[in-house]
């Protein structure tokens, strides 16, 4: 996925089928592994307490190391805005780079990703009260809050003044909010499952 990825950016022969071939690899192996947990959960009654709380551990372990991992990119900005050196022109942002304004689409997708954040946790209180149906009206909110900010960030990428080859402003604005987008299609596909789940009682 990761060499498509680069090989597809970089217009190399075969990169874009090698980038569908890891897009492909990846759902196969999260479609085995819901129907692996799901088969274990509900028909075998696999998940005790002590499985439980190993999948618990491992949300906890996996959330943290996302957080070092967006960490990594909030000190690349920090340190390049804060202290700009003079290849960029001592200043920020860098000489001839035209910023997207933050109350445009900016300021949208703020309060769509704050509402989805209420949202969900609507979904999982009603979840543990036992109220399906409200539960699933949370859901169903959260998901197209997700959408429409999905949708929304891929406009500004088409409407952004500058590329992410526009040194370490644009690698800095494309890698951080890139793998946040990316990140928000994943708990898109999760929430989705979730809701099919709940849907049929699971």
């Amino acid at each position: 996925l990761t060499f498509g990825g680069v090989m597809f950016m970089h217009n190399y022969s075969g990169g874009g089928q090698l980038l569908c071939l890891g897009i492909c690899t990846v759902l196969y192996v999260m479609f085995t592994w819901w129907r692996d947990i799901v088969r274990e959960a509900v028909f075998e009654g696999q998940h005790t307490s002590v499985v439980q709380e190993g999948l618990r551990l491992g949300m906890i372990l996996f959330i943290v190391s996302e957080v070092m991992f967006f960490f990594a990119f909030f000190w690349a900005f920090f340190t390049s805005s804060l202290t700009p050196v003079f290849n960029i022109g001592g200043v920020w942002p860098p000489v001839s780079i035209e910023v997207i304004s933050p109350w445009g689409l900016p300021l949208l997708n703020t309060i769509l990703l704050l509402s989805s954040g209420a949202t969900v946790t609507w979904a999982h209180h009603a979840i543990v009260a036992g109220f399906k149906q409200e539960s699933e009206t949370a859901l169903y909110l959260t998901l197209t809050f997700a959408i429409y900010f999905t949708t929304f960030q891929f406009l500004e990428y088409i409407e952004a003044p500058f590329s992410i080859s526009d040194g370490v402003y644009g690698s800095t604005f494309f890698m951080a909010t890139g793998f946040h987008g990316f990140h928000v299609i994943i708990g898109t596909i999760f929430l989705t499952i979730c809701l099919i789940r709940l849907y049929f009682n699971r």
